[in-house]
């Protein structure tokens, strides 16, 4: 069987190149879609990622986390998509009116919100859209724990198994309106998942959770280090366990938790305090912390001044920060969605349509839209048309 293997490979990987002349196969294909469908066998393929755990230790527990996820799936989701026929723009489409009310259980931009929620949160988001007579009629974004990837005999997906409550339904891409569209970020060590931010900067993360855990068991312990209390007393001798019972309730009741911070401890019989742990100012443990926000903001995209994150003074004001983020995480999110949805159901209306985003729709990136009006309109060398033109517009109407 090894040896059947290798030759298969062999040839895959050394076929001949066709002879000068000779008429092009009918059917283009990838030369390694023979390796990879060989790799994969044709079986569903488990994410090798635990997508409750970042789920809950990033998304529900990490305030920073949150807040990216948050900022960049309600920015994105609320810019307006416009379609095109070709040059053309349609001002009334029908995958316009489904993109605004994609299921009669959720608006467009709470959709959009759960399907840039999951990119940030998985890596993956997978939308599902109901067809009837091959017109979309509905979508649904489905949740990518529950999604796994079945590749096909060229090693790409031709399936989708969802799985839920014990259940698995099958979604075939073979049909002519595929009912699942896969997002994903890049990833470049796995062929079908997604990279998720969150993984990027998972160790950051765990120091800003640890951190905070840290924290909450210092209040917990009467807002000090622990220590330990040293019995000094006559030699050969030692607390006998009542005793030893006794201070142990005593230091659990009166000196246990945030109430008690501060409370003096009254120390008798020959015992003695001896600090055993490094103060947070010895551990540096505030800076680290920062510094571990600073990291998972990077990782999303998000500049550090848009959380509010001490010592960062990389842009000049709020406003520089919140053009960068808009250009660089939240447009190009947009960008590749509206063209990959425009790609998956644009051919079940008309050929040749596309979904562009309207960039003229974002107020924070409104002052960059007046400089260029007031350049343009003072460039007396332009006629009319060539000035709607270069900021975006078709010609004037005549």
């Amino acid at each position: 069987m090894q040896n059947f293997l290798t030759r298969l490979i062999g040839r895959a990987v050394n076929a001949p190149s066709r002879p000068e002349g000779a008429a092009p196969p009918e059917a283009k294909a990838s030369r390694v879609g023979p390796l990879v469908a060989l790799y994969q066998m044709g079986k569903p393929v488990w994410t090798p990622r635990d997508y409750g755990a970042l789920a809950r230790e990033g998304f529900q527990r990490n305030a920073v986390v949150h807040r990216c996820v948050r900022l960049i799936a309600e920015a994105a989701a609320s810019v307006p998509w416009l379609a095109y026929d070709g040059r053309r723009e349609l001002d009334d489409h029908p995958l316009l009116a489904l993109l605004a009310r994609p299921n009669p259980r959720e608006a467009g931009a709470a959709f959009l919100e759960s399907v840039y929620g999951h990119l940030q949160v998985a890596g993956n988001a997978y939308l599902e859209v109901v067809a009837l007579d091959g017109e979309p009629r509905e979508l649904f974004a489905l949740r990518p724990d529950r999604m796994r990837v079945v590749p096909g005999a060229d090693g790409w997906p031709e399936a989708f198994d969802y799985t839920i409550g014990g259940g698995t339904v099958r979604f075939r891409q073979d049909e002519p309106l595929p009912p699942i569209l896969h997002l994903s970020l890049f990833n470049p060590v796995d062929d079908h998942y997604g990279l998720s931010p969150m993984e990027a900067a998972a160790t950051a993360l765990d120091i800003h959770n640890a951190a905070g855990a840290w924290n909450k068991a210092l209040l917990d312990n009467a807002a000090r280090p622990s220590g330990a209390l040293v019995y000094a007393g006559p030699q050969g001798t030692n607390l006998t366990d009542a005793q030893f019972e006794r201070l142990k309730a005593e230091l659990d009741d009166q000196f246990q938790g945030a109430a008690n911070a501060g409370r003096p401890l009254l120390l008798d019989g020959g015992l003695d305090w001896k600090q055993l742990s490094l103060s947070p100012k010895d551990m540096d443990f505030i800076e680290a912390k920062a510094a571990a926000a600073r990291e998972i903001a990077l990782a999303f995209g998000v500049p550090p001044l848009m959380l509010g994150l001490p010592g960062d003074s990389t842009y000049a004001n709020f406003a520089e920060a919140n053009r960068a983020f808009w250009r660089q995480a939240v447009i190009p999110l947009v960008k590749r969605t509206a063209q990959s949805v425009a790609q998956w159901l644009g051919p079940a209306y008309r050929p040749g349509l596309t979904l562009i985003p309207d960039l003229d729709g974002i107020e924070a990136l409104s002052s960059e839209r007046e400089a260029l009006w007031r350049r343009v309109a003072a460039a007396d060398f332009l006629d009319r048309d060539e000035k709607r033109a270069a900021t975006g517009y078709g010609a004037a109407k005549r």
